[in-house]
């Protein structure tokens, strides 16, 4: 009992000393301003993360007072026009918008859509019952009963059509595919009121696939508005608390709908660098159940015995995107300390574990394309994460952690590629996987893994036009390597001029490891292989101080010639791609830019080009293909050009550059040339 009782009160002090350590950061802070304070304890209410698997945080309701049924009545008669009643609680509003139907499309074409959108969309967002969404379609043509069905539900149907042509395996090779998706949008739109002051689970729905629309077709900031339009619907039903009694059926699907609307606003504010609109601390929805559609009836759930219970990913996706708030506060300048970095990482870590296990990229068995799209969330964060210290405030040895980091998933997520069946990557793949891969590519071109770089390309290359986003990304990839290129004949001139010649030989030797280190540390490249962190307002570095530089004028003028007729941005290839007919050219295409990546390191491309139905995965290299715990050379131990086996060492001893040495390439500065002080430049950083 004694031992018990010390340990207690061990406790107890510790408890004591966090608090009063605590309170003095806060005294300093105050005193001093803002302090980087890297150490246990700190401030841990803005750095919270929820346990994988747990439910929100249940508020506090009223305790139920009896014998209120007359109040009830009243308050429900007297209380119309001055204000709503809870969402379960409301009578189903009159319909006063009654807007011309459109015309339906044809039944095959309606069945073969919605077969991908179940295949794609569904199969991570299941926010509609499909039992019941197909029964209620074959009454619709059945009987042509498309002027009895409300707007909103239509506005919900069109916009399930829309998603399910994004997703289609016709979708980028039919002349009219492009369009389609954008003209079962225009009739989605058609369908809403948008003076509407009464809302329903159609709305929702309606709004959020919306969304999810304008995202994969490359039309962010559209996107982020309509976002905006379903946080406010959802809210105004109710839909992010915890509320009932509802029917089996919709109370799941709420759940569902609210969940889904909770990851595209994590998602984007990701992606654009923008404030998300949802607090964690208002909402208190449980997750949703971890059961499939042909399972939930008005009765209950219930699962038969064998069979399987789950076959969509979006219990996996929420744990994950759940960390995103924490993620999000880590990510503004200079507030992330090593042990938030550490929490996050390890804590990103163990939601793999809540994948399928052939999710892991130790793993060794065939993956299914359809895995990778949930899987993007993970690895997005991850790389996100690690990718802030690129920043040039950091110190020199965080900035070549945080490449050697990005460059670890970026090798993990080629891993994955090389299980897939790269003919069927198209169909499921979204535009957050095809940026995170996109990613990838540059993080493994800087540090030199020119196979694993040539793996993620041809996954660009198989994904091309199904996702308006992939072309710009394709053209990006093209002038990094053009720019790496340059900088790597540059610096090995360099090098050249200071490096002595091998015994016997005339021409000195270039040390790989010493030329990757440059390339590593120049600021021109660090700055494109962090391509969109450049967009940030709070975290890029390369429009700072602009303002006081250049004068930025933009006419404000009301009078503005249109480029092209067109009927919106939906259908416009040059909204939606970002580029015009000159830059969706110039770049080269796909086989031009393998062919550049293997000039790299001088090795010809003998591969056959991307434009064939189906590529094949070069044979994976033995030290490239990460194991159950990669390991990663710290850059400059060995060369990755060619295809050498690198041999995994010792991280490299971080010194400061000597003075009065001769200034490289990359603006860095060297020692004299003396026998004995001649370091190799992995050692120099």
């Amino acid at each position: 009992m004694s031992s018990i009782k010390q340990v207690q009160d061990l406790e107890k002090q510790m408890e004591r000393v966090k608090r009063e350590n605590s309170g003095l950061r806060r005294m300093l802070q105050d005193r001093e301003g803002p302090m980087d304070l890297d150490a246990e304890g700190g401030d841990e209410n803005s750095f919270s993360l929820p346990a994988i698997g747990s439910e929100p945080k249940r508020r506090k309701r009223p305790a139920p007072v009896p014998e209120l049924a007359r109040a009830r009545a009243n308050v429900r008669d007297f209380s119309r026009g001055i204000w709503k009643l809870p969402a379960q609680y409301r009578e189903r509003a009159p319909i006063f918008f009654d807007p011309l139907r459109p015309e339906l499309p044809a039944r095959h074409v309606v069945d073969q859509l919605l077969h991908a959108y179940c295949n794609s969309s569904h199969s991570m967002f299941p926010i509609i019952h499909m039992p019941s969404f197909r029964s209620t379609i074959n009454d619709l043509y059945n009987s042509n009963a498309s002027n009895r069905m409300s707007p909103a539900w239509l506005s919900m149907f069109f916009a399930v059509l829309a998603t399910g042509s994004l997703f289609s395996p016709t979708s980028g090779s039919q002349p009219n595919s492009f369009y389609e998706p954008a003209e079962f949008l225009e009739m989605a739109n058609k369908m809403i009121d948008p003076w509407s002051n009464d809302f329903t689970l159609e709305h929702a729905r309606a709004l959020t696939l919306v969304t999810l629309c304008l995202n994969e077709m490359n039309l962010k900031s559209a996107a982020w508005g309509w976002l905006g339009r379903a946080v406010r619907v959802s809210q105004d039903l109710g839909m992010h608390v915890e509320s009932g009694p509802w029917p089996v059926i919709e109370g799941e699907m709420r759940r569902r709908t609210w969940w889904m609307i909770y990851i595209l606003d994590r998602t984007l504010a990701t992606e654009l660098s923008r404030p998300v609109l949802i607090d964690d601390d208002d909402c208190d929805v449980s997750l949703p159940a971890g059961v499939d559609d042909q399972f939930i009836h008005e009765g209950g759930m219930l699962v038969p015995t064998g069979a399987e219970p789950l076959t969509h990913s979006l219990l996996a996706v929420i744990h994950v995107v759940r960390s995103y708030s924490s993620l999000l506060t880590a990510l503004t300048p200079q507030s992330m300390s090593s042990v938030h970095l550490s929490t996050l990482d390890t804590h990103l870590k163990k939601c793999l574990n809540t994948f399928p296990p052939a999710c892991d990229p130790s793993s060794s068995v065939p993956l299914a394309p359809g895995f990778l799209a949930p899987l993007a969330y993970l690895f997005h964060a991850r790389l996100l994460l690690h990718r802030h210290h690129l920043d040039p405030v950091y110190p020199l040895e965080a900035r070549m952690a945080s490449l050697e980091s990005c460059t670890h998933i970026a090798l993990e997520t080629v891993s994955l590629l090389h299980r897939l069946n790269g003919s069927l990557l198209a169909d499921s793949a979204t535009t957050l996987l095809t940026t995170h891969i996109f990613r990838c590519a540059l993080f493994l071109l800087l540090t030199g893994y020119i196979d694993p770089a040539v793996t993620a390309v041809r996954a660009l290359a198989s994904i091309d036009r199904q996702r308006d986003i992939t072309i710009a990304c394709g053209r990006y990839l093209s002038f990094f390597v053009s720019a790496l290129a340059a900088k790597r004949v540059e610096c090995t001139n360099y090098l050249a001029r200071t490096a002595p010649p091998h015994f016997g030989s005339s021409r000195p030797s270039i040390d790989q490891a010493a030329l990757l280190q440059m390339l590593s540390r120049d600021e021109d490249l660090i700055v494109y292989v962090s391509a969109d962190l450049q967009a940030s307002t709070d975290a890029s570095w390369l429009w700072a101080g602009l303002e006081r530089e250049v004068h930025l004028h933009q006419s404000l003028s009301p009078f503005q010639h249109p480029i092209s007729a067109t009927r919106n941005e939906l259908f416009s290839p040059e909204a939606r791609t970002g580029l015009d007919e000159v830059d969706n050219k110039d770049w080269g295409g796909w086989a031009r830019l393998e062919t550049a990546i293997r000039g790299l390191d001088g090795v010809p491309a003998t591969t056959p080009t991307p434009s064939s139905a189906t590529w094949t995965l070069p044979p994976p290299i033995k030290s490239e293909t990460p194991g159950p715990a990669v390991e990663l050379p710290r850059l400059g131990d060995v060369s990755r050009f060619g295809s050498e086996i690198p041999k995994l060492g010792e991280g490299s001893t971080a010194v400061s550059p000597m003075a009065g040495g001769s200034r490289t390439p990359s603006g860095s500065t060297t020692a004299p040339t003396t026998s004995k002080e001649r370091l190799s430049i992995a050692n120099i950083i």
